[in-house]
């Protein structure tokens, strides 16, 4: 669209984006698996649109088949690999938009501008984007979890990992005083009052990690972030493992969780409230940019 800049094209996108999934799909729930089918593939579609190589990761769920929707951004000579993942998936009554269309958003927008960036700068790493299928409860915490399923796998192949990023509800601000809730212990602590800003959670496995993303991330004033490392794998604040990057802990992989926070901030959180509306385009369009930030650090 004439005259947009890389910024406003990718607020629009996002908007797009979250549309279909919440809107012309709707409930991506393991009760709908035409809904969550219909989302692996416009998934893809989205994918190939950008000149990734896109195949789909298909097992077996009790009473049907479900898909990781993996794309790849290869370089010839890579010295890093990275993995983002999202899950596309939501739970029974709700189109899920921050939980977590938001996340799937900021991922394909990812992709899209990072492929696109490779004609013009040579970046040396290779991101593969792996869109998850289930999630989400009753396939939460079970070997039906996508994330499990593709985990597993890569550590069969003996598959190198430098650092996975799991984007988990990425969409929503809050700037009342008192908005932002914390698990305890952090709830003791000096944190910030207002919902403005990412978390990035990692075990200590993944420290150097963690502290990476941060110093590319303060490149980009626009977007604060709280950085949190917990010890035994986050078994002592079982919340900051409630997503896909604890089936990456599992099996001894560096991985994040970058999030706005969940049910920490977000009341729609589960309900049937939780719709596009509530989002915040530009919140979600400044992570895109930070992301760029980390993964073009390393040209």
């Amino acid at each position: 669209m004439p005259g947009l800049t890389d910024f406003d094209d990718t607020v629009r996108r996002l908007v797009e984006h979250v549309s279909v999934l919440t809107g012309e799909i709707g409930e991506r729930s393991m009760f709908s698996p035409n809904k969550l089918r219909a989302a692996a593939d416009y998934i893809g579609s989205v994918y190939r649109l950008g000149g990734l190589e896109v195949e789909m990761e298909t097992f077996p769920c009790p009473g049907f088949s479900a898909d990781n929707v993996v794309a790849c951004s290869k370089a010839a000579e890579a010295t890093k690999h990275f993995l983002v993942g999202a899950h596309y998936d939501c739970v029974l009554g709700t189109v899920g938009a921050d939980d977590n269309a938001s996340a799937v958003a900021v991922q394909l927008e990812t992709a899209r501008r990072l492929h696109a960036m490779r004609r013009e700068t040579d970046i040396p790493i290779s991101v593969k984007f792996v869109s998850f299928a289930l999630e989400e409860y009753p396939a939460y915490g079970t070997g039906h979890m996508g994330s499990r399923v593709h985990a597993r796998g890569m550590k069969a192949r003996g598959e190198k990992l430098d650092g996975m990023i799991c984007l988990e509800m990425v969409g929503y601000t809050c700037d009342r005083p008192g908005c932002q809730k914390y698990p305890f212990p952090l709830s003791r602590l000096h944190y910030p009052e207002r919902g403005d800003f990412m978390g990035i959670v990692g075990n200590l496995r993944s420290k150097k990690l963690v502290k990476e993303l941060c110093d590319s991330f303060a490149g980009n004033p626009d977007l604060p972030i709280q950085p949190l490392t917990v010890p035994l794998n986050g078994w002592i604040m079982f919340a900051v493992r409630r997503s896909d990057h604890a089936s990456f802990w599992n099996e001894g992989y560096p991985a994040v969780m970058i999030t706005d926070s969940s049910f920490f901030r977000n009341p729609n959180y589960h309900l049937p409230s939780d719709t596009m509306e509530t989002l915040d385009y530009r919140f979600m369009a400044r992570l895109v940019e930070s992301l760029l930030l980390f993964f073009t650090s390393f040209a």
